[in-house]
């Protein structure tokens, strides 16, 4: 396990042997729209102030997942620990350019050719983080929507949704597609009643997008995520066509049980028993958010 001098703890790393789904059969063209590559380093540096120390999560061993898993595609997330240094999420976009999109961290003094290069990589949307260093906070957000409508991409927002009824109006008039993550990523202890959770609903109602994931960043009850099971399914029933599902390997700052990739696609066959919807959340709805086929 990797040291670490500046106090931010290490994390434990993902399953080395990650066996098949039992619950469900993942169909073909199947995205999984959230996990992470992470170098070390000196070469790929981590961010001063960060909570977490991660291991290495390199691109070879992520195809290598998707492989196992019968996923067609994934999408990179840009990892809070490296900031706004996309150069290994680029580097693993252009060697799997056929199956891989991106979403980076950006600052809004980027260059122009910044922002193009990323765009010819494969780079579709921007990512706000405010729950781990390293990330953008949501304090310039009308600014990177006039952004991502210049540059044809979407946001993505890690956000606890008890934090969504002071900034909903701002992400309402948002003039791009934006996407909540983690269903909210918030404990399930509040309830599928709370404001927080009934303002991600309504938001999804009227256009954003959904991302079922993370259950065992929400779970109070821990394996197998019992509790998480009404908040997917109230979100799947406000916007079926606009929810989507990630893995979130290597399920960076994770301090529990560590699960396999087969465990959360398990939880999804609970979450979404039908298996056609389930179809729609893995292939189609992603397809048209991150331009798969296109």
């Amino acid at each position: 396990m990797m040291t670490d001098t500046t106090g931010a703890p290490p994390c434990p790393p993902p399953p080395e042997i990650q066996p098949q789904p039992r619950l469900m059969r993942v169909p073909p063209g199947a995205v999984d729209t959230h996990c992470h590559v992470i170098g070390l380093p000196p070469r790929y540096p981590f961010v001063v102030g960060r909570s977490y120390t991660p291991p290495q999560a390199s691109p070879a061993a992520y195809i290598n997942l998707l492989d196992t898993m019968g996923m067609t595609y994934g999408v990179l997330t840009q990892v809070s620990v490296h900031g706004t240094d996309n150069r290994l999420l680029v580097e693993a976009l252009t060697v799997n350019r056929a199956r891989l999109r991106g979403i980076a961290v950006l600052g809004l003094d980027a260059s122009d050719a910044e922002r193009t290069a990323l765009q010819a990589a494969g780079v579709v949307g921007l990512r706000l983080n405010v729950l781990y260093g390293g990330g953008i906070g949501f304090d310039r957000v009308e600014a990177y929507g006039a952004l991502c409508r210049e540059m044809g991409w979407h946001l993505q927002f890690l956000i606890d949704a008890g934090e969504l009824p002071k900034i909903a109006p701002q992400l309402a008039k948002l003039p791009v597609p934006f996407l909540i993550d983690h269903m909210g990523h918030f404990p399930t202890s509040r309830g599928v009643d709370s404001e927080g959770f009934q303002t991600l609903l309504a938001l999804v109602r009227d256009g954003a997008w959904a991302r079922l994931s993370g259950a065992y960043r929400t779970t109070v009850q821990g394996p197998p995520y019992d509790d998480t099971v009404p908040f997917a399914q109230a979100l799947v029933k406000a916007a079926p066509e606009r929810c989507v599902w990630g893995s979130d390997w290597p399920h960076v700052a994770n301090w529990g049980v560590m699960m396999t990739v087969a465990d959360l696609l398990d939880l999804l066959a609970r979450w979404v028993p039908d298996e056609e919807l389930r179809r729609r959340i893995l292939v189609d709805n992603p397809h048209r958010l991150f331009g798969f086929g296109t």
